[in-house]
C-alpha cells in the first residue's frame, strides 16, 4: 500500500475546511512540490456549494495550477468531505470527476476523502482516507501526516479557538474577492501556530 505524507499546513487547512462547514460538502485540491509527488505540502479551499465539475470549478483549477507553476508546485490530489456525517465512502464522494480530471494530468494523483467522525476538538489520528491513482484505477492509500501529534495537537487547538472561520475557500473568494482562496494570512498564523508545538 503507498503512502501519502501530508505537511502540516496542508492538513490543517483541509481540517478547518471541514470544521468550517460542518452542515455542507467541501472539496479543495492537494498540491506537491513539482516532482516530490509523495507529500502534499498545501490545500486549496475551493467549495462548499457546487462541488461538482461547474465553469466556477474550471476557473478556480485553472487559477491554481497556473499559481502553483509559478511556485514550482502542481496540483496532484483532490479532497473532499461529506455533508453527511457518516458517509465517508470513496465512490460516493461529490465532484470525484474533479479527481479522475486531475489523474489524466498526474500519473500518481490522490484523492483524500475527510472522516467526519475523526474532525474532534481533539483530534486523535488523521481524519482522511486515502485513495491513489494506479493502473488507470483508484486504489487505497496510507495517509502519514508530517510530525502527526504535534499535528493533531496544534490542529485541535485551533479548532477549539475558532480559527475555521479565518480560513477562506474558492466560493468564498467569488462572494467577495478580497477573500483570498491562498489564505496567505493563514499560512503565515499556520507556521507560528506549529512552531510553538
Amino acid at each position: 500500500m503507498s503512502e501519502i505524507v501530508f505537511d502540516p499546513r496542508a492538513y490543517c487547512k483541509i481540517m478547518l475546511h471541514a470544521a468550517k462547514y460542518p452542515h455542507l460538502a467541501v472539496n479543495g485540491l492537494l498540491v506537491a512540490e513539482t516532482g516530490k509527488l509523495g507529500t502534499i505540502v498545501d490545500a486549496v479551499p475551493l467549495f462548499h456549494q457546487c462541488l461538482h465539475v461547474s465553469p466556477m470549478a474550471e476557473v478556480a483549477l485553472v487559477q491554481v495550477e497556473a499559481k502553483a507553476a509559478r511556485r514550482g508546485r502542481q496540483i496532484v490530489g483532490y479532497y473532499v468531505g461529506s455533508d453527511n456525517f457518516l458517509d465517508n465512502r470513496f465512490e460516493r464522494a461529490p465532484g470525484i470527476r474533479i479527481a479522475d480530471k486531475i489523474a489524466e494530468n498526474c500519473a500518481d494523483a490522490c484523492v483524500a476523502v475527510i472522516d467526519n467522525t475523526a474532525v474532534t476538538i481533539n483530534m486523535q489520528y488523521p481524519a482522511l482516507r486515502m485513495w491513489q491513482h494506479r493502473d488507470n484505477r483508484w486504489v487505497k492509500a496510507r495517509c502519514l501526516v508530517d510530525n502527526e501529534r504535534v499535528t493533531l495537537d496544534a490542529v485541535s487547538r485551533l479548532l477549539q479557538r475558532g480559527a475555521a472561520k479565518e480560513l477562506n475557500d474558492f466560493d468564498n473568494y467569488l462572494d467577495n474577492t478580497q477573500n483570498d482562496w491562498d489564505n496567505v494570512h493563514l499560512n503565515v498564523d499556520l507556521k507560528q501556530i506549529l512552531a510553538m508545538y
